[in-house]
C-alpha cells in the first residue's frame, strides 16, 4: 500500500468513530507506514565474509534483518558465511551471498537492479598494515576506487544510510590518552590513510548531500570469536595482529611469541591496547544501524556524517593478555622479549563514552571472555575453515614463510584494524 492510498483509506471516517480517536488512529497508522518503509529493505555486508563482517551478520540476522553478502574472498573464505546460517538457523532467503568485487562496477549496479537497501554496512578491503607499505599502490585502488563504486552504485539507486568500519589507525600517535573521537587525524601507513582518504570521502559527500546518513566507526583492537566455536579469525599465512598468532602457538602451529619492547612505561613493560570483543562490535554495528534507521523513522532525517569510537575503555598490556590466554588454553606459552620496534607508541585505548550515549551500546566482554572464545574457535579448528595440511609439510611451510619474509615469531601488537 501506498502512503496515499494510506491517507485515502483513513479519510474514509468511520460514523461510529470520534473525529480525535480518527486522527489518533491516523497518526498511529501513518508512523507505522513510515517504520515499516524504512525497514522494509535488505542490508548490504561489504566484506561479510571476513572476521569482523561475519560475527556481524550473526547479530543483524538475531536483529530480524535480512542481508546481503558482498564478498571476493582474497582474505576469506565462503564457508564463513555457510557457518553464521548454521548458527543463526535463519530463514532461507534472509541471508544472500554474492562472490563480487567492488572493482566491478557493472557487478554493484546489477546486485542493486535485484535487491532494495536500506543500508550498507562496508567492511570489505585490504588491511595488512606491512603488505600497505610495500604495495602502496595495490592498497589505494582497492579500497578508495572500491569505496567510490560502492558509493556512485548507493547515490544512484538512493541507498543513502552507510556504516562504514574505520580504523583507529587513522589517530596516528594520539595527542591525549584516552582517544575522543575529536583528535587530530594523522594516519602513518597507507593502510591507514586509505581509511582516512575514504572518511573525507564521506564527510565531503555528506556536504554535498545532506541526506546521506553516514556513521564512521572507528574501533581499536577486536579480538575474541563466536561463542559457538563455529566461527572466528582466520588470517592467511603469518598473522599480523597478537592474538591470532598467540592462538596458533597455543595449538602448536607456532613455535614462539616475540614481544617487541619490555621496557615501556607501562605496568609491565610491554605495550598497551584496547582490546574489544569481537561480538561486541558486531553489536556495535547493529547499534549503528538501528540508530540511523530510527532517525530515518521518527523524523525523516540524516543523522549526518559522525565518528564513533568503539572500545572498552581500558588498556590490557601483552603479557595481561598472554597469561589469560595461558589461562583459557592450559597451554605454555613460549615467548621471546626483544627490542622495540621504530614507530611503536606505549598505550592506546579510546574514551567508549560517546559511542555509549550516541549508539546506547557498550562493550560488556571481558578479557577472559575473549580469551575463552579464542580458545574455542582455535582449539575446535586449528586450520581455521582450511583443512589441515599433510603432517610432514606443515612445519617446512611455515618456516619457509618466515625465512623469506624475514620474521620469526613476528607479532605485531600495535597494529590496529
Amino acid at each position: 500500500m501506498t502512503l496515499l492510498a494510506l491517507k485515502k483509506l483513513l479519510s474514509r471516517q468511520n460514523p461510529l468513530m470520534s473525529r480525535s480517536h480518527g486522527a489518533c488512529l491516523m497518526a498511529f497508522m501513518l508512523v507505522f507506514f513510515v517504520q515499516s518503509q524504512a525497514f522494509a529493505g535488505h542490508i548490504l555486508v561489504t566484506g561479510g565474509a571476513g572476521y569482523i563482517g561475519s560475527h556481524t551478520c550473526c547479530e543483524l540476522l538475531k536483529a530480524g534483518r535480512r542481508i546481503v553478502v558482498v564478498d571476493n574472498l582474497v582474505n576469506s573464505c565462503e564457508d564463513s558465511v555457510e557457518r553464521v546460517k548454521e548458527i543463526t538457523g535463519c530463514a532461507s532467503g534472509a541471508l544472500e551471498f554474492r562472490n563480487l568485487d567492488l572493482l566491478n562496477l557493472e557487478g554493484l549496479d546489477d546486485l542493486f537492479k535485484e535487491y532494495s537497501f536500506d543500508a550498507c554496512i562496508h567492511f570489505a578491503g585490504l588491511k595488512a598494515v606491512g603488505e600497505s607499505v610495500s604495495q602502496p599502490l595495490r592498497y589505494y585502488h582497492n579500497n578508495i576506487v572500491g569505496t567510490l563504486n560502492l558509493l556512485e552504485v548507493m547515490n544512484k539507486y538512493k541507498c543513502k544510510n552507510m556504516v562504514f568500519s574505520s580504523s583507529a589507525t587513522v589517530y596516528g600517535d594520539p595527542e591525549k590518552l584516552p582517544i575522543t573521537e575529536d583528535q587530530r587525524l594523522q594516519a602513518t601507513n597507507p593502510y591507514g590513510r586509505t581509511k582516512l582518504f575514504i572518511e573525507e570521502m564521506l564527510r565531503d559527500q555528506h556536504t554535498a548531500d545532506k541526506d546521506w546518513s553516514i556513521l564512521i566507526l572507528r574501533y581499536f583492537n577486536p579480538i575474541g570469536a563466536h561463542e559457538s566455536g563455529r566461527i572466528g579469525e582466520d588470517p592467511l599465512g603469518i598473522p599480523n595482529n597478537l592474538m591470532p598468532f598467540l592462538a596458533q602457538v597455543c595449538v602448536g602451529r607456532r613455535e614462539v611469541l616475540s614481544v617487541f619492547g619490555s621496557d615501556y612505561p607501562t605496568p609491565d613493560g610491554t605495550g598497551v591496547r584496547d582490546y574489544i570483543h569481537v561480538v561486541d562490535l558486531a553489536e556495535g554495528h547493529v547499534a549503528a544501524v538501528d540508530r540511523m534507521m530510527e532517525a530515518r523513522s521518527e523524523c525523516g532525517k540524516s543523522l549526518g556524517c559522525v565518528p564513533v569510537n568503539l572500545g572498552t575503555g581500558r588498556g590490557v598490556s601483552v603479557l595481561e593478555l598472554v597469561k589469560a590466554m595461558r589461562d583459557a588454553s592450559g597451554k605454555e606459552i613460549p615467548i621471546k622479549m626483544t627490542d622495540r620496534r621504530p614507530g611503536d607508541v606505549a598505550a592506546l585505548y579510546t574514551d567508549p563514552a560517546f559511542a555509549n550515549r550516541f549508539l546506547k551500546w557498550q562493550a560488556t566482554r571481558g578479557v577472559k571472555d575473549m580469551c575463552d572464545d579464542t580458545w574455542r574457535w582455535q582449539s575446535r579448528n586449528p586450520f581455521g575453515y582450511r583443512k589441515a595440511p599433510e603432517p610432514d609439510t606443515t612445519l617446512n611451510i611455515c618456516r619457509e614463510i618466515e625465512e623469506t619474509v624475514g620474521f620469526q615469531g613476528l607479532t605485531m601488537h600495535n597494529i590496529l584494524y
